[in-house]
Parts: C-alpha cells; sequence; structure tokens
C-alpha cells in the first residue's frame, strides 16, 4: 500500500512513498484539493468599525489617522506572520485543545498568513477511513485500530514541513503522538468550556438531545482526559486571557485575528529562545 503526500515545492504534484504494513486501513490521502490550501491574500476591505480600531491599536497600530490596510484584521496578522517567517524557517505548527470554531479558523488564518498548508488531523483520518460515519463506526468497534489510524496520520504530517495542523484528540492521547508533535511548535488553543458546549449544542428541535448541562459534563471529562498532553504544548493561548489583556467586556469580543496574532508573538519568542540556545551551544 501506498500513501501519497504533497511536494511542497509544487503543492499540485502528488508523490507516493510506502506505508507501514502495521496501518492495515485505506490508503490515506493526505493531499487532495479538499485537504490543503496554500490561499491568496485577501483583496476585500470591510468597513471601519470602533474594535476594530481597537484592536489594530493593542496590537501595535497607532495613530488618530490609521489607513484602511491597518484597520484590516488579516493585515495587522499578515505583518506580524512575516515579522517572524524567516525565523521560523518552515517550522511546522500544530494547534491542539478541543475541537471548536474558533480553533478550526485560527487554523486557516494562521496558514493563510504565513503562506502554509492548511490540514485538519481528523478530517484526514476520516477521510482515510472512508468518511466521518465509516470513522465513527470503526472507533466504536475498534478503539486500539482507531487510534494507530491517528498515529499514522500524524506521523505522516510531522514529517513535513510548512504545516498549519489543527490536531484532534489523538495527538495527545498517547507518549508515541506527544513525541510525534515535537517535529514542529505545539500551541495549545485554550476555550472555555462553556463556549463550546454553546456551539456544540444540538437545536432545539431535535429530539432526544443533550441538555446544555449533559454536553458540558461530556466535555469536562475529556478534558480532564487530555489536559495532560495539552499542558506538554510549547505555549498556550488563553481566549479569557486575551480577552483581559485587550480589554474587551466579553469574550465574544475577541476575533481568531486576536488570537492569531497572539499565537504568532509566542511563536517569536520561541524562536528567539532557540536562536539565543544555539549560539550558546556554538564553540569559542
Amino acid at each position: 500500500m501506498a500513501i501519497r503526500v504533497v511536494s511542497l515545492n509544487n503543492p499540485h504534484c502528488l508523490c507516493s512513498s510506502p506505508l507501514s504494513a502495521s496501518y492495515p486501513h485505506q490508503s490515506l490521502l493526505l493531499a487532495s484539493r479538499k485537504s490543503y490550501h496554500l490561499s491568496a491574500p485577501r483583496r476585500s476591505i470591510p468597513s471601519l468599525s470602533t474594535q476594530r480600531r481597537r484592536t489594530a491599536r493593542a496590537h501595535g497600530f497607532s495613530g488618530s489617522k490609521m489607513s484602511l490596510a491597518e484597520l484590516e484584521p488579516s493585515l495587522v496578522v499578515k505583518k506580524k506572520a512575516a515579522e517572524i517567517s524567516s525565523e521560523l524557517k518552515g517550522t511546522s505548527i500544530f494547534l491542539v485543545g478541543l475541537n471548536c470554531n474558533m480553533k478550526t479558523k485560527m487554523g486557516n488564518l494562521l496558514a493563510d498568513a504565513l503562506r502554509y498548508y492548511y490540514f485538519d488531523s481528523d478530517s484526514v483520518v476520516e477521510e482515510a477511513i472512508g468518511g466521518e460515519a465509516a470513522a465513527k463506526s470503526f472507533r466504536e468497534s475498534d478503539e486500539m485500530g482507531f487510534r494507530d489510524s491517528e498515529i499514522e496520520v500524524l506521523k505522516q504530517l510531522s514529517s513535513m514541513g510548512r504545516l498549519v495542523v489543527c490536531a484532534g484528540d489523538g495527538a495527545v492521547h498517547s507518549s508515541t503522538s506527544l513525541a510525534l508533535l515535537r517535529h514542529g511548535i505545539t500551541i495549545w488553543i485554550d476555550i472555555p468550556l462553556e463556549s463550546i458546549a454553546n456551539e456544540a449544542l444540538p437545536p432545539p428541535s431535535v429530539s432526544h438531545s443533550d441538555s446544555f448541562s449533559e454536553v458540558l459534563d461530556k466535555l469536562y471529562k475529556r478534558y480532564n482526559e487530555l489536559k495532560g498532553g495539552y499542558g506538554t504544548a510549547d505555549a498556550t493561548i488563553s481566549l479569557q486571557k486575551v480577552a483581559s489583556e485587550l480589554g474587551y467586556e466579553n469574550l465574544e469580543s475577541v476575533t481568531p485575528e486576536d488570537m492569531v496574532v497572539e499565537v504568532l508573538k509566542e511563536i517569536e519568542k520561541l524562536t528567539r529562545v532557540k536562536k539565543l540556545m544555539e549560539a550558546a551551544a556554538r564553540p569559542f
């Protein structure tokens, strides 16, 4: 069986490499048109708002006469990304934490700003197994086999560069997967469980659906199982902390752009520390 991977020098070229015989499931397609992107810069400029002025100033733009470009949140992100890109040297970035819309939006935005490719590891696992329904059935019938599939996907992703990966629960579920994350920079996206529960709550029209408290209880259980793995990340970006530092009165005011700027700041610190350590290790 062969696994198809994307050539980062030519994103439209799919190459084949051997896949371990210990991975007996359907061949893994890591690079389909749905699985990666290298987005072009956005051209549209949205209307101004007080919040955008406030966000721009909070992230380093000041002055009473700010241009439309300075107030475009994605350009604030791109400016910061450009400042650290050369020091990052193509190192992949793994976003861990419970899955939610904020984490997904951050992953796409970060990949766009750094001119990286974007992957969602859970989506790749589902595609490899045969779709969401097949993946759910496989997980219920063979939990160990499903975990092996997650590790195999992570192994392939961690062997590549210039990726932003929104990693699923499997990425922090074992020492093997945690070791694979060390091939890149790992950032824990810490979102309040209440916010995730509200997002995951089924519509009232769905019969026999879980209540908010039931959804929240399930999230707390999963969080407690995984928080040890999350804690091994190189840095943590807390939505509550970002809201406090930017002076927002509620968490809903925090945008994906706000969060990604904080991610880039943490990556900048990490690359600076690494550079200093490498310099200290060089002989006189």
